[in-house]
């Protein structure tokens, strides 16, 4: 794929999954979590341009700093989400106004590894940037499945909630 055609990739996929994320939305655990994640992945790294072959200790460096950030907003995403049960047993999902600023967070240090790739006169590829996202997704999700499992009926029949055994005032989980 050429650059241009993974920047647009990487565009579409983030305003969706953005998009769909501050809206609540069931989790099903059961479905393949881990397909698009990997799909990303896999077609990232089939790109040749992943490392620059003229830099290859300065550009492999910034692949790890850009997977190491990556790896942190996936985290951060997913602690920042709002979960929770229905009576029916189904658990939901919803971002929260302190998930934006991990994702702005987020956005300002890869700007900033950019920068410094470019200072250094390191060739930064889409492709890095198409993996790190995928590491993003893989962990959020990943994180989320984990959380959800807290959250599933007992034994007695009824749903646990994030925040059991608060105060009714002070449930509403605030981030």
């Amino acid at each position: 794929m050429s650059g241009l055609m993974n920047a647009v990739v990487i565009f579409a996929v983030a305003v969706v999954v953005i998009a769909r994320q501050f809206g609540a939305r069931r989790i099903d655990s059961d479905r393949r979590w881990w397909v698009a994640p990997v799909v990303l992945a896999v077609v990232a790294l089939r790109e040749p341009g992943v490392i620059d072959p003229h830099h290859q200790v300065e550009a492999s460096l910034l692949l790890g700093a850009e997977l190491v950030t990556a790896l942190a907003v996936g985290a951060g995403w997913a602690w920042t989400t709002r979960i929770w049960t229905e009576p029916d047993g189904s658990v939901w999902s919803k971002s929260t106004k302190a998930g934006v600023g991990v994702w702005i967070a987020g956005v300002c240090l890869r700007l900033g590894l950019f920068g410094i790739g470019s200072l250094l006169g390191v060739h930064q590829d889409s492709s890095a940037l198409m993996l790190g996202l995928a590491a993003t997704l893989l962990v959020r999700s990943g994180l989320l499945i984990r959380r959800t499992q807290s959250l599933r009926p007992t034994a007695t029949g009824q749903s646990p909630a994030y925040g059991d055994g608060v105060h009714r005032a002070l449930r509403k989980e605030r981030l």
